[in-house]
């Protein structure tokens, strides 16, 4: 704790002594842990305008304006538009001419008082980067994950000081700003699982890719965002909905990959009792699937997710490789159904022992978890090279030990073929559709879905067109 303390206080003290940074800091919900290490590091009135916490409900809808959740990002940019025009009002003749004004705003529930198993809090940067310029802004979402309010209130404190330090000197380079975040901290406390950059200081900034380095840099297991680029806290699209997944390399997205989902849909819809509205469909990429040699390929990665975008698909990035991490995640968020779409390659590997040697229980509590709740696989036939039938999951092969397990699966409705498939693309996997793009055969474009075809030609992704 002396350690930490030192760093964050030094950081504190270094924006108290920058005499151009001049703000407000509004605290709700786990006392004033930001606003005190710049109290605490000295000449804080160099850089407090204001520093107000209001934890009577009444009083902070009176300042803010009613909100259906108290800790949520609708409150967290309530309370950083009122602040800012507040503070600009206020101090724009006296100071606008000299100073950078910011406010520093966070909303947060500790573990005694939120809905969730752990703690969880909103944080927020809006800054001038000159005298009365364009305000730009950050925000994170974050998991408290220490077991005592206490810790929870402390970690918030150093999580927040970091944000204001990260966003005043390392605005040029947001993917060190990511990591900065967990200065003084350690995934046993913190879970950062959403960030998003805004405003002229970041006008070049993907908020994926950021999404991405969240996952990356290990900041969090898995990060969200929708087709249309906007990046989400899981909880605010998938808070008690089913869910139905599909995990891939989607490299590039073909018609059976569309297939298998659209199958899954109609057959979720037809045949089962679980109900289908408010459905979310997601396209789940891992970092093993984004992996280049030894590192992560960026613009890999966007190309991909610009594919999905066009497609309409909510994306998400994980580190998980087992599924039944992917269920445990998802589980933290709805207790609904859950549906996985899958490809019979990828059934095999679930029944693969070698998949569960971390765990105690191998793959007897792998299963454990992957089918806890209602979970259903939806499994797409494949044709094996030189066979002369399908493979399906009524006549795929497991290891004689596990026989009687997979049948007890598929018997009772966990697993479940795809029916009323489209046989034409089961020659084609997504490597021989990639090889034929950078050949330049002109026939991948009869095997992806149009909308994926005319980004792949329009950004010459994954090779295409080249010399053309």
């Amino acid at each position: 704790m002396a350690e930490e303390s030192s760093s964050v206080q030094q950081k504190a003290l270094k924006i108290n002594q920058d005499a151009r940074k001049y703000g407000t800091f509004a605290e709700i919900g786990a006392g004033q842990e930001v606003a005190r290490w710049f109290f605490h590091a000295g000449k804080a009135a160099g850089t407090v305008a204001k520093s107000i916490s209001a934890y009577d409900m009444a009083i902070s809808d009176g300042l803010y304006g009613p909100a259906g959740h108290y800790v949520s990002r609708q409150r967290l940019e309530a309370m950083l538009d009122t602040e800012s025009h507040s503070l600009v009002a206020g101090l724009n003749d006296t100071r606008g001419q000299s100073n950078c004004l910011f406010v520093f705003a966070d909303t947060a529930a500790t573990h005694t008082h939120s809905q969730r198993e752990a703690g969880q809090a909103w944080l927020g940067l809006r800054f001038q980067t000159e005298p009365r310029g364009a305000p730009s802004q950050v925000i994170i979402h974050v998991e408290m994950l220490d077991p005592v309010t206490v810790g929870q209130q402390e970690a918030l404190g150093v999580v927040g000081v970091n944000l204001i330090y990260g966003a005043f000197y390392y605005l040029d380079d947001p993917g060190h700003l990511i990591g900065t975040l967990m200065d003084g901290l350690n995934r046993r406390r913190i879970e950062v699982d959403m960030i998003k950059f805004s405003g002229p200081a970041f006008a070049a900034v993907d908020n994926r890719l950021m999404s991405l380095q969240l996952v990356e840099q290990g900041l969090t297991d898995a990060a969200m965002f929708t087709a249309d680029r906007e990046v989400v806290e899981p909880a605010e699209v998938l808070y008690k909905k089913p869910v139905l997944i599909e995990r891939g390399s989607f490299r590039p997205v073909t018609n059976v990959t569309l297939d298998l989902l659209d199958r899954a849909t109609q057959q979720l819809q037809r045949d089962s009792t679980l109900p289908t509205e408010d459905m979310v469909t997601i396209m789940e990429m891992t970092l093993h699937n984004l992996m280049s040699g030894n590192a992560v390929d960026h613009q890999d990665f966007l190309a991909r997710a610009d594919i999905l975008g066009a497609l309409g698909k909510m994306v998400m990035i994980s580190s998980y490789t087992r599924f039944d991490r992917v269920t445990s995640y998802l589980r933290h968020y709805t207790s609904n159904w859950i549906g996985m779409a899958v490809g019979i390659p990828t059934l095999s590997k679930i029944f693969e022992e070698s998949y569960y040697t971390e765990l105690e229980g191998g793959i007897l509590e792998g299963l454990g978890r992957l089918f806890s709740g209602q979970v259903k696989l939806f499994a797409y036939p494949t044709m094996r090279p030189g066979a002369s039938e399908l493979t399906t999951a009524e006549n795929l092969q497991v290891k004689p030990s596990l026989q009687h397990l997979y049948r007890h699966l598929l018997e009772n409705g966990f697993i479940e073929s795809i029916r009323d498939f489209d046989p034409a693309g089961l020659n084609f996997t997504p490597g021989s559709v990639l090889e034929k793009i950078q050949a330049g055969d002109p026939t991948w474009k009869k095997l992806v879905p149009p909308q994926a075809a005319d980004v792949i030609e329009r950004e010459g992704l994954f090779g295409c067109c080249r010399g053309a």
